[in-house]
C-alpha cells in the first residue's frame, strides 16, 4: 500500500506543540518525533537517546514512519480525554505529535478511502502496556465512529467484552499485575459508512498450566479471586464456597492472594455487570467454583500404594493410580475444564457482537500478543510464545519491505535491496516437517513405549545435530557447555539467545486426561451438569473424547491461520516498551529498554524504513510549505507543482544524490537535508513577516482608495436600486391583501345568518372577538346584578348564557373564599362531632387555631415537589415514623393531596395510600391515634398538633364518618399473616420504646399528649378517612364539579374563537 504523509515540524495551523518540537534547540531537547529523521539511524546508543528525551517531557509515542513506539510511563497522562480524540479525528497521521489516536484514526480512514481490510499488531513484553493501547484504540473507535442505537448496542458489547476476557485470562505475575496469559485477535467489522456493526475475537494458547500452578508471588487467573473476595453469600453458599482464598489450594501456591494495585471486589462488579447473560452467568460461576473444588481434592497412599481420597465420605474411595498420577489427573482435568470454558465464553462473546447484516463490510483487526519472553528459567509456554514472536517477526519484515518496495514501485525510483537479518531459517527449524523441533515432540508424544523429556532432547539432538542455531549440553563446545544443563537446548532466535528447560515439554504439549476420567464425566448427574448439558458440558465432553491433539500442534494450525489472515490485510504497528522493571513512574531503565529494543526488532525495522530515503512528500504539499525560500517560487508558482518543487530545490543547493523526484513526491535521502530546509524556513518567515509591512508605497496605495471609491458607487447604486424594488413589492402586497379581505368581509356579512361556510366563517370569527371583547370590560361587579350581561349576537347565544353562569360562579367562588376563618370554625365543627367526649387531651386542643400546613412549599423537596404538585397539596405535617420490626424511630413527612396520602424522606417518597384504599382509623387512648393503610404491614407514625391532621386527613378524603375512637392497646399488621400490639400508658415523662414482650409501648404524660399521635397504616385493616359530612350547603360540591366542566368546556371553545378573530383582526 502507498501512503502519502508529510512531517511539518512547524504546523502553524493546528497545534503549537510542534514549534517545540520543530526548532533546532527544541530537537536538541526533546528528541526527533520521527526515529526515520534520526541522523545516526544505525546507532542503538542514538535511538535510545532519543526515546529518553521525549520520555522526560512525557512524551510517550515516537514513529519509526508509521510504526509507533510507547514507552509505558506508569502514571496517569492527559492525553486521552474526548477533546484530544477530537483534536486527532481525520487529520493527517504526520501532521500532530506521535499519538495512539493518530494511528487509528489513519487506520480507520485509509480503510473507508481503500475499501481495504487493515489490522494494528500491538506487541511487548508483559506490563508493556499492549492492553491498555488495545482498549485506546476501542475507546477512540467507540467514540469517534457514527452513533445509532444499534451500533452503540455493537460497541458496548466490544467494551464490555475487556473486563470479562481480562478475568478470564489475565492474572497477576513478576512483571505485570494485570498480565494476558493468552493471545487476543479482535476483528472490528465496519459497513461503507463506516460504522461498527459488528466484531468478532479470536483467543490464542491460553495458559492453562497456571490453574493448578503458580510461582512465588504471581495469581491464578483474577476470575477465582474476584469470586471469592466479591460473590454475595448466598451465590457463594450455592457454590459450596468460602470468602477465604487461603482455603483453596489453587489460590495460595503463590502466597500473594491479596495485591494492593487489584481491587477483587470492585472488579467483580464490573465483571458481573459485563457477563450480558443470566445462563453465561450461572455456568461460569459454577464451572470456577468446580475447579476450586477439583484444587482441594487431596489423595493419601494406602497400604497398596494406590491413592485414597482423603476425607471422603464414598465406600470405595480407592482410585487405580498412584498419589502422583492421581493429582496429575485432578490437574490435567482442570485445566481442561477452565481452558474449554475459555474458550466457550470467547464464542458467547463472539455471538453477542456478530454482525447479521451479510452486505459488504471492511474489517480492522487488532492483534494483543505477547511479546517475546526470556526468564531464568524458559518453558514450554515461552517456546511457543516466541516461536509466535519469530513467525510475526517474519511477516513484520515481509509487509515493510512490500509496502516500501510498492510505494517506490509506484513512485518511478530505483528500489534498493534491503540488507537484513531473514529469520526463516529459525521458523523452519521449529516448524518444519519431519524434522522441526514441533514434529520430534509430536513424534515423542505419540510413539510406542516410554517416551520422556529426555528421550525427547535425544531425539532433537539427533535430528538437528548440525543446525547452526541449535545447541545442548551435548553439542555444545567446552565454553558454551558451562553455561547449559543437561536438559536444557538453546535456540539462536532473531532477538538473541534463548535457553529452554526440556522438564514438562511432553506432559504439555500432551495435555492428556485419562479414559477414566472421560467416563465418569459421561456418568455424572449433578444438577449442575444436568442443567448445563445442552450448553457448555455437552460441548466439554465431546471435546473429551474427540481425538486427542497436541499442544503445539494445534498452536501452529492457529499461528499459520492467523498469519494468513493478516497478509490479506494491510499492517499497523504498535510496539510498547516497558521504563522500568518496578514500574515506578519517571524512572527509564536503559538496559532494560535497550533490551526491549532489541528482542522487539525495533532497529532492524528502522534500517528496512531508511534502506532507501528518510523522507518523502507530495509536490504540491512540499512547494506550499517551503515556496518562501525561492524567489521564483514566492508567492505564487504558475506552473506544474513537480516543475515548482524542481526550481526550489535547485535553489537550495541540494545535491543530485540528495534526492530523487518520482511521479507524485519528492524523496529525499538524508534528514539533515530536511532539517536544514526547516531551519531556513524558520528564519525566513519571520522577515516575510517584516518585508509585508514595508512594500505597501503610496502607488499602490493610492490604487487601493480609487478601486475602494469605486466599489462604495456601485454598491450604494445597487443598493437604492434593491430598496425600491422591495418597497414597491411590499406595497403591491398590501393592496392584494387588503382587496382579498375586504371581498371576504363583505361576503361574510351577506352570509352572516347562515350556516357556517367558508364565506362567512371569518366574519363570524370577528363578530365572536369582538363581542367578547366588549364582554370583557363590561363584566356584572355583583352577584345581584342580573340586567349588565350585554346582549349577544345571535351566532353567540348559547355561548353568551354559559359564560354568564361560569361567570356567576366564579363571583360566588369568590364570595365564598373571602370567608376563610369561617371554614375554620367549620374545621373545629368536625373536630368537635369526632373527638368530643371521646378523647381526654380534646377540651385542651379547642383553644388552639387551626393553619393551612405545617410544611411550606419550600421546605418540600423539589423532586419529590415536581412528582406530587400535579395532585394538588392540601396538607403537610412533620411526623415521625416507626419501623415494624424493631420499632426505630425515623423523622418523615406527611403530605395530603387530593388523590393520596405520601410519606416523604429527604428526597423520596417512601409511601403512597390512596384515600380509597383505607377502610378505618382507631384511637386507642386518651391521646394516641392510629391510622392503617399499606400492603406490606401497618405504617406506625407519630406527629404533632393530632386532632388538626386527622380533621384535614378526614375533609380531604371525604370519610369522616369512617373515624372511631376506642380505647386500650391496638394490635397492627407487622407482615402477611403476623400481628404486633401497641401498648399505651401515662408516666412522668413521654417515650415510645419497645418492651421486653415486643409489644410496642407508648408512655406519654399529660402536657405533651394534647398533640401527639401514633399512627400506623395498613391496606387490609385501616383506614381513616370515613364520608365527610361538610358543613356547608349539600349542593356546593355539586356546583364546583359541573363549573369545573363547563370551564374545560368554554376554555376549549373560547382558544377556537381566538384563532379565528386574530384573523380578522386585520380588518381593523
Amino acid at each position: 500500500m502507498c501512503r502519502c504523509f508529510v512531517v511539518p515540524l512547524f504546523h502553524l495551523h493546528r497545534v503549537r506543540v510542534l514549534d517545540m518540537e520543530g526548532a533546532l534547540t527544541a530537537r536538541d531537547r526533546v528528541g526527533i518525533q520521527d526515529f526515520v529523521l534520526l541522523d545516526a539511524h544505525t546507532s542503538e546508543t542514538a535511538f535510545l537517546d532519543n526515546l529518553k528525551k521525549r520520555f522526560s517531557e512525557d512524551l510517550i509515542y515516537t514513529y519509526i514512519g508509521t510504526l509507533l513506539v510507547s514507552v509505558n510511563p506508569y502514571k496517569e497522562l492527559d492525553i486521552y480525554s474526548k477533546k484530544q480524540m477530537d483534536i486527532y479525528m481525520g487529520v493527517n497521521f504526520f501532521e500532530l505529535p506521535p499519538h495512539i489516536f493518530a494511528l487509528a484514526d489513519n487506520a480507520y480512514h485509509t480503510m473507508l478511502a481503500e475499501a481495504n481490510n487493515h489490522f494494528i499488531l500491538i506487541s511487548g513484553e508483559s506490563g508493556a502496556g499492549k492492553t491498555e493501547a488495545s482498549k485506546k484504540i476501542l475507546q477512540y473507535y467507540a467514540v469517534s465512529c457514527p452513533s445509532t442505537t444499534l451500533l452503540d448496542n455493537v460497541r458496548d458489547r466490544m467494551l464490555l467484552s475487556n473486563p470479562v476476557l481480562e478475568a478470564f485470562g489475565n492474572s497477576k505475575t513478576l512483571k505485570n499485575d494485570n498480565s494476558s496469559r493468552f493471545g487476543k485477535y479482535m476483528d472490528i467489522q465496519f459497513d461503507i459508512q463506516g460504522d461498527a456493526v459488528g466484531g468478532h475475537i479470536l483467543g490464542y494458547l491460553l495458559e492453562k498450566s497456571r490453574v493448578v500452578h503458580q510461582n512465588h508471588r504471581e495469581r491464578n487467573f483474577h476470575i477465582f479471586y474476584q469470586l471469592v473476595k466479591g460473590g454475595e453469600e448466598d451465590l457463594l453458599h450455592q457454590l459450596g464456597l468460602e470468602s477465604n482464598c487461603q482455603h483453596y489450594s489453587y489460590l495460595v501456591q503463590g502466597e500473594c492472594a491479596n495485591v494492593a494495585s487489584i481491587n477483587d471486589k470492585n472488579d467483580w462488579k464490573t465483571v458481573r455487570n459485563a457477563l450480558f447473560c443470566d445462563d453465561i452467568h450461572s455456568i461460569a460461576y459454577w464451572v470456577i467454583a468446580s475447579v476450586l473444588h477439583l484444587g482441594n481434592v487431596q489423595f493419601e497412599p494406602d497400604s497398596k500404594g494406590y491413592a485414597t481420597l482423603n476425607n471422603s465420605t464414598l465406600h470405595n474411595n480407592t482410585i487405580p493410580f498412584t498419589v502422583d498420577h492421581a493429582i496429575y489427573a485432578r490437574d490435567a482435568l482442570a485445566k481442561a475444564i477452565y481452558g474449554r470454558t475459555f474458550t466457550w465464553l470467547v464464542n458467547k462473546i463472539n455471538d453477542s457482537m456478530e454482525n447479521k447484516d451479510s452486505s459488504c463490510k471492511t474489517v480492522i483487526g487488532l492483534l494483543d500478543i505477547y511479546g517475546f519472553e526470556v526468564f531464568y528459567v524458559n518453558s514450554f509456554e515461552q517456546f511457543c510464545i516466541n516461536y509466535c514472536n519469530e513467525k510475526l517477526q517474519q511477516l513484520f519484515i515481509q509487509l515493510t519491505l512490500k509496502s516500501e518496495q510498492e510505494e517506490y514501485e509506484a513512485e518511478n525510483i530505483g528500489w534498493e535491496p534491503v540488507q537484513f537479518f531473514n529469520n526463516k531459517i529459525i521458523c523452519d527449524l521449529v516448524e518444519e516437517k519431519h524434522r522441526g523441533i514441533i514434529s520430534v515432540l509430536d513424534e515423542e508424544c505419540l510413539r510406542p513405549g516410554e517416551a520422556t523429556d529426555l528421550t525427547f532432547l535425544e531425539r532433537l539432538e539427533e535430528k538437528l545435530d548440525s543446525h547452526p542455531h541449535f545447541v545442548t549440553h551435548k553439542l555444545a563446545d567446552k565454553k558454551t557447555r558451562k553455561t547449559l544443563e543437561r536438559g536444557d537446548f538453546r535456540l539462536l532466535h532473531y532477538a538473541g539467545e534463548v535457553t529452554y528447560c526440556v522438564v514438562g515439554f511432553l506432559s504439555k504439549n500432551n495435555d492428556l486426561l485419562y479414559r477414566n476420567i472421560k467416563d465418569v464425566s459421561l456418568q455424572v448427574s449433578t444438577h449442575v451438569l444436568c442443567e448445563t448439558r445442552k450448553g457448555l458440558f455437552n460441548w466439554f465432553l465431546n471435546y473429551l473424547l474427540s481425538c486427542r491433539l497436541i499442544v503445539a500442534s494445534q498452536f501452529k494450525s492457529s499461528l499459520l491461520g492467523l498469519t494468513d489472515i493478516l497478509m490479506s490485510k494491510e499492517p499497523w504497528y504498535v510496539r510498547c516498551l516497558k521504563s522500568n522493571e518496578s514500574q515506578q513512574p519517571g524512572q527509564f531503565d536503559d538496559v532494560l529498554v535497550r533490551h526491549q529494543v532489541k528482542y522487539l526488532g525495533l532497529m532492524e525495522h528502522l534500517r528496512v524504513r531508511r534502506a532507501g530515503f528518510a523522507y518523502r512528500c507530495r509536490y504540491d504539499v512540499f512547494l506550499q510549505r517551503y515556496k518562501p525560500l525561492c524567489p521564483a517560487t514566492w508567492p505564487y508558482w504558475r506552473g506544474v507543482a513537480a516543475e515548482g518543487v524542481e526550481v526550489l530545490v535547485q535553489h537550495l543547493g541540494y545535491l543530485p544524490d540528495e534526492y530523487k523526484m518520482g511521479r507524485t513526491k519528492i524523496f529525499i535521502r538524508h534528514p539533515r537535508t530536511l532539517f536544514a530546509t526547516e531551519d531556513a524556513f524558520e528564519v525566513c518567515k519571520h522577515d516575510l513577516g517584516k518585508d509585508r509591512k514595508t512594500k505597501i508605497n503610496q502607488e499602490v496605495l493610492f490604487i487601493c482608495i480609487e478601486i475602494l471609491t469605486l466599489l462604495i458607487d456601485i454598491t450604494a447604486s445597487r443598493i437604492q436600486t434593491c430598496w425600491r424594488g422591495v418597497q414597491a413589492r411590499k406595497a403591491k402586497g398590501r393592496r392584494q391583501w387588503a382587496v382579498k379581505v375586504i371581498k371576504k368581509f363583505i361576503k361574510g356579512y351577506m352570509a352572516r345568518g347562515e350556516a357556517k361556510t367558508t364565506d362567512n366563517s371569518e366574519y363570524l370569527a370577528f363578530v365572536r372577538q369582538n363581542y367578547l371583547n366588549r364582554l370583557k370590560d363590561n363584566l356584572p361587579k355583583m352577584v345581584l346584578d342580573k340586567t349588565s350581561w350585554l346582549t349577544p349576537p345571535p351566532v353567540l347565544t348559547e355561548t353568551s348564557e354559559i359564560l354568564r353562569q361560569l361567570h356567576m360562579r366564579l363571583m360566588v367562588r369568590k364570595y365564598i373564599r373571602g370567608i376563610t376563618a369561617q371554614q375554620k370554625l367549620q374545621l373545629k365543627g368536625i373536630t368537635s362531632v369526632i373527638f368530643k367526649g371521646k378523647k381526654d387531651s380534646y377540651p385542651q386542643s379547642v383553644s388552639q387555631p387551626y393553619v393551612d400546613t405545617r410544611i411550606s412549599e419550600q421546605d418540600i423537596n423539589m423532586k419529590v415537589l415536581q412528582m406530587i404538585r400535579h395532585e394538588g397539596i392540601k396538607y403537610s405535617i412533620p411526623i415521625v415514623k416507626y419501623d415494624r420490626n424493631g420499632f426505630k424511630a425515623r423523622p418523615r413527612q406527611l403530605i395530603l393531596t387530593q388523590t393520596a396520602a405520601y410519606v416523604v424522606d429527604d428526597a423520596k417518597i417512601k409511601q403512597r395510600v390512596l384515600y380509597t384504599t383505607l377502610k378505618g382509623e382507631h384511637s386507642p387512648n386518651a391521646i394516641q391515634c392510629v391510622l392503617t393503610s399499606c400492603a406490606q404491614g401497618d405504617l406506625i407514625m407519630q406527629c404533632d398538633h393530632l386532632f388538626e391532621a386527622l380533621t384535614k386527613l378526614s375533609v380531604v378524603a371525604n370519610k369522616q364518618s369512617a373515624i372511631n375512637v376506642v380505647q386500650g392497646s391496638v394490635k397492627f399488621q407487622m407482615k402477611a399473616g403476623k400481628e404486633g400490639i401497641v401498648e399505651f400508658s401515662s408516666g412522668q415523662e413521654s417515650m415510645v420504646y419497645k418492651d421486653k414482650n415486643g409489644h410496642l409501648m407508648v408512655v406519654s404524660d399529660a402536657v405533651t399528649a394534647a398533640e401527639r399521635g401514633l399512627v400506623a397504616c395498613s391496606q387490609t385493616c385501616l383506614c381513616c378517612l370515613g364520608q365527610l359530612l361538610w358543613p356547608l350547603p349539600h349542593n356546593l360540591p355539586q356546583i364546583w364539579d359541573q363549573a369545573r366542566a363547563q370551564l374545560v368546556r368554554i376554555t376549549c371553545f373560547l382558544l377556537t374563537f381566538i384563532l379565528a378573530a386574530r384573523r380578522m383582526s386585520r380588518l381593523q
